[in-house]
C-alpha cells in the first residue's frame, strides 16, 4: 500500500506544467529595510514622516513599496497637518508622488476622516486624487460620500465626481 501510494505521488509530481520562475517584491528589491523611519524636508522643514514596517527599493525604476504604511504630514511651518495610515503603498523617490492602497485614512488634526481604496499625490501638481469610492466625514456633521476626487494637499478646494452627501450649513456667494 505504502509503496503504491509513493509511486502515485511521484508520478503525479511529474506531471503538468512547472512554472520556470516566481519572482516576488523581496526576491528582486535592491534593498529591504524593516521598520522604515524616513524624514521628508523642503528647505530645512520637515513635511513628513514616513514609517513602514517593510520597504522594498527598486533602484532602475526608483521606487519603493512600503508596507503597513503611517504618514504623517507637516505644513509649511512644519505643524502637523495629519496623518495617513494604508496597507500598502508605492513612492516614487525622484518625482516624490506617492500611492497610498488598501484600507487608506487620512485624518486631519481637526478630526475630518477620508477613506477610500486608493489615494495618490503628485508633487509636480500640488494635487491629491482618487479614482475610488470615498467617503470624508467632517466635525459638525457634514458627510459626503463620492466616486471619486481632486483635491489640494490641504483638502480646501475639492473637486468630487458624483457626490452625495449631507452638509452643515454654508452660505452661497452674492451675485
Amino acid at each position: 500500500m505504502g509503496l503504491c501510494l509513493y509511486a502515485v505521488v511521484v508520478s503525479s509530481c511529474e506531471t503538468g506544467i512547472k512554472p520556470t520562475a516566481v519572482v516576488t517584491a523581496a526576491d528582486s528589491a535592491d534593498q529591504v529595510l524593516f521598520n522604515m523611519s524616513h524624514y521628508v524636508t523642503a528647505e530645512g522643514i520637515q513635511r513628513a514622516h514616513v514609517l513602514a514596517d517593510t520597504a522594498y527599493f527598486y533602484s532602475p525604476t526608483q521606487t519603493a513599496e512600503l508596507r503597513n504604511v503611517h504618514i504623517t504630514f507637516f505644513d509649511q511651518r512644519g505643524a502637523q497637518t495629519s496623518t495617513l495610515t494604508s496597507l500598502e503603498g508605492t513612492y516614487h523617490w525622484q518625482t516624490g508622488d506617492m500611492e497610498a492602497r488598501g484600507h487608506v485614512v487620512v485624518v486631519r488634526t481637526d478630526s475630518a476622516t477620508l477613506r477610500t481604496a486608493v489615494i495618490r499625490y503628485s508633487q509636480s501638481r500640488s494635487q491629491v486624487s482618487s479614482d475610488q469610492i470615498f467617503v470624508f466625514d467632517e466635525p459638525g456633521g457634514q458627510h459626503i460620500i463620492g466616486q471619486g476626487f481632486t483635491s489640494d494637499p490641504d483638502f480646501k478646494v475639492v473637486t468630487v465626481i458624483k457626490p452625495v452627501g449631507r452638509g452643515g450649513t454654508f452660505t452661497l456667494p452674492n451675485q
